[in-house]
């Protein structure tokens, strides 16, 4: 059945898949997220067009079609990556982890030329040893293919098919990556300044201050430009995925025609005569420019501007708008004094008003001391492996 949300579209998407003989088999897939934002996820499956899908610690697992593959690809914002779950079952052997990868259904995606390096986790686990399991699952995948391929060298000079396993308290999943690089690499980031945030964390800021289409969004410490260009793409329906390739891409299991439609999908959801418009400042020349040069490689230079400013300067005399950013922080005494220094101004410049909300990021537990206000709501959220919190104001009054 249909679903609802630019039904029309997709509708017209698996017609064409029917004429185009496009595979028709219901897969399990997976997408690592960080932790925290597993919900986010979720909803934005759900809106695709996932079915059952189920938030989990740190991944949400839902079915899809090879459409689908192509999909969380491609319009995604907040997943990490795009895994397809060929298995899981109890292991607490080698012999038993032989047993049931060998078992998989390796042939139907993977071709005899084709490469398929295998690497994982083993989390609190019979079977600790990495590079043993590494090995048994290679040799078990090298098996099963070698009973339908009557070969018994596999050169690997073919696409790229990484094999992933995850092993926790003797339950293992085996999955292939779809995605290649992770899916926070957008393309248009190959520069960055000193302390970029990612810009599948920057997507999820700018989700939880509700960026609006029409909106104007003010990132006082630009940086690189992640916020304000995640935020664009938000704002007008761009999808993330667009400007970049997939390992998938290449594997005969997902005929290229899948990805075609899909990115024609993707490309008629596009807003880009909104009115959104994106403000970055930054007190260095550098990250300025870098900025502006990221918003252009990212096809949204016409809705950002950046310049020179010092956080003390910070005004708008917009209606509404909202303000997020990634401040500066350090983990030496002086670095950490001079950034709740710049703490404290920002809780003086970012005055209460209606029609105006604020969202800072910062690992500092003393940060609302700082800012001189409790938040309206905060978030916990992770920035790499540091653990922040998401401070938000948006009340246009003072408590």
């Amino acid at each position: 059945m249909c679903y609802t949300v630019h039904s029309f579209i997709f509708c017209l998407i698996l017609r064409l898949g029917a004429v185009l003989e496009v595979p028709v088999n219901t897969y399990k897939l997976v997408c690592p997220c960080l932790l925290g934002v597993e919900g986010l996820v979720a909803d934005e499956l759900r809106e695709m067009g996932a079915e059952n899908v189920q938030p989990e610690n740190g991944r949400v697992v839902f079915d899809g079609y090879a459409e689908m593959i192509a999909r969380a690809n491609i319009r995604s914002r907040f997943s990490e990556r795009v895994l397809v779950l060929l298995g899981t079952f109890e292991a607490k052997t080698f012999d038993a982890l032989f047993r049931a990868v060998k078992a998989l259904p390796w042939t139907d995606w993977i071709g005899r030329e084709d490469a398929f390096p295998v690497k994982g986790r083993c989390l609190s686990s019979t079977l600790m040893s990495v590079p043993d399991c590494q090995a048994i699952i290679k040799k078990a995948v090298v098996e099963s293919l070698k009973e339908t391929f009557r070969i018994e060298q596999f050169p690997e000079t073919g696409p790229l098919h990484q094999i992933q396993f995850l092993i926790m308290k003797d339950k293992v999943s085996i999955m292939l990556d779809t995605s290649g690089a992770g899916l926070h690499k957008r393309g248009y980031r190959k520069h960055s300044n000193d302390a970029p945030i990612k810009e599948t964390l920057a997507a999820v800021m700018a989700k939880l201050s509700r960026v609006r289409t029409d909106g104007t969004l003010i990132d006082p410490f630009c940086g690189s430009g992640t916020v304000l260009i995640e935020s664009a793409l938000l704002a007008m329906h761009i999808a993330p995925g667009l400007r970049r390739h997939f390992a998938a891409e290449k594997w005969k299991a997902i005929p290229a025609e899948v990805w075609t439609m899909e990115r024609n999908a993707a490309k008629a959801l596009e807003r880009r005569d909104e009115g959104f418009r994106g403000f970055g400042y930054d007190i260095d020349p550098e990250a300025v420019a870098l900025t502006l040069e990221n918003a252009k490689k990212a096809g949204v230079a016409d809705h950002i501007t950046a310049e020179v400013r010092d956080i003390k300067d910070f005004e708008s005399d917009e209606p509404y708008g909202c303000v997020i950013c990634n401040p500066p922080y350090g983990e030496r005494l002086l670095d950490v004094k001079a950034a709740e220094a710049i703490y404290r101004t920002m809780g003086k410049v970012f005055t209460p008003k209606r029609g105006w909300s604020y969202a800072v990021i910062s690992p500092d537990e003393q940060f609302e001391t700082c800012f001189g206000r409790k938040a309206d709501k905060r978030r916990k959220l992770y920035n790499g492996m540091i653990k922040c919190q998401y401070y938000m104001y948006y009340k246009s009054q003072q408590k």
